[in-house]
């Protein structure tokens, strides 16, 4: 059973970087093979199709982006902690592996609005939200909902900026943005 749950985390962590590097279609079931060293038969009994194994890796992904996130903007008072999210974005569009949001890309790929990857991609971007929404509801916000809606386009449009023109500096740009909006009368 361990020798599986390795095996697993094996495919998922290979199948993750393959699918974020270059995308899914151009990913074939023949690359992740020979990158993970799992057999495909292997595969096939661990997920029936590359759809349901794209899925399961992404939603690895969205554990492992989540913590990070909550982790780096997790101390000091509610408005510092949403302030600190646009250094932390920066520090990530910075890093030589940054490819986007894997979630858009995901999506953006994925034709059927109605498929596993497009509902891991729409729960990814519901936990973001939500944890946007308890921050800013720490804040004591009047519109908290709404602030928090506007921070998530915010980071999402700083992440697609950021991967079209290679250009960090988008996070700070969204920061400034998300620092005024903060002072508006119906943030406060």
């Amino acid at each position: 059973m361990l020798e599986d749950a390795s095996i697993q985390q094996r495919l998922l962590q290979t199948t993750e970087s393959l699918i974020y590097a270059g995308g899914i279609n151009a990913t074939g079931m023949d690359a992740i093979v020979k990158a993970s060293g799992v057999a495909r038969k292997s595969i096939y009994r661990l997920y029936p199709t590359k759809e349901a194994l794209v899925a399961a890796a992404l939603r690895a992904r969205d554990e492992r982006w989540m913590r990070w996130f909550i982790d780096g903007t997790s101390s000091g008072e509610p408005r510092a902690r949403l302030l600190a999210i646009f250094p932390l974005l920066r520090s990530w569009f910075e890093s030589a592996d940054f490819r986007g949001c894997a979630f858009i890309n995901a999506a953006g790929e994925t034709g059927d609005p109605s498929s596993e990857i497009r509902a891991v991609a729409r729960l990814h971007k519901q936990r973001l939200l939500g944890y946007l929404n308890e921050i800013t509801a720490a804040c004591g916000l009047a519109d908290a909902a709404g602030v928090a809606r506007q921070l998530l386009l915010l980071i999402d449009g700083a992440t697609a900026v950021a991967m079209v023109t290679g250009q960090s500096d988008a996070a700070d740009c969204a920061g400034q943005t998300a620092s005024m909006l903060l002072q508006t009368p119906n943030a406060q």
